[in-house]
């Protein structure tokens, strides 16, 4: 009785884990509405590539991503999305072509998950892909790098040091 129990908030923690992920960060269904949000804000889109059963895109997607979606300083410049590398589910790119999760991220180069990449609001990737998890430690501090970077670039400032 207690095992069944405990698979069962097991089940439920795992359903959980999914809808807080999804309200946080959206899984991309029109990039080009995406952008068009982005650019009334002055900001860009974050896209971050993950994989079904990838637990390093659990953890950035809980540790920082989620936290950064409910941060207003975050939502004054950026758009979230998550990409599924291997779904089939179709998607709006940035210019307005339906094209399935996968072939966007292969299209976009993405091997690897996670890989976060911030676009201008035209589509065109802004600085490097910040791909993998690497040291947990540092992984905010590459995150907003490359955050405050591309949002410089897509402004027409000067980039930060």
């Amino acid at each position: 009785m207690k095992q069944a129990f405990a698979l069962l908030l097991l089940i439920v923690a795992c359903g959980f884990g999914r809808a807080f992920a999804e309200i946080g960060v959206p899984v991309a269904r029109d990039l080009q509405k995406d952008a068009a949000i982005a650019k009334d804000k002055n900001g860009i889109v974050l896209v971050m590539f993950a994989g079904e059963h990838c637990s390093y895109c659990e953890t950035v997607l809980n540790e920082f991503l989620i936290p950064m979606s409910r941060n207003a300083d975050y939502q004054a410049k950026l758009v979230m999305r998550k990409v599924e590398l291997s779904s089939y589910e179709s998607m709006k790119n940035f210019q307005g072509g339906n094209t399935p999760h996968r072939r966007f991220a292969g299209d976009n180069g993405v091997r690897l998950v996670p890989t976060v990449m911030l676009f201008d609001t035209e589509g065109k990737l802004l600085t490097k892909p910040v791909v993998g998890l690497g040291t947990i430690d540092y992984y905010g501090y590459y995150l907003d790098q490359a955050i405050d970077k591309s949002l410089a670039k897509a402004r027409g400032l000067p980039e930060p040091k």
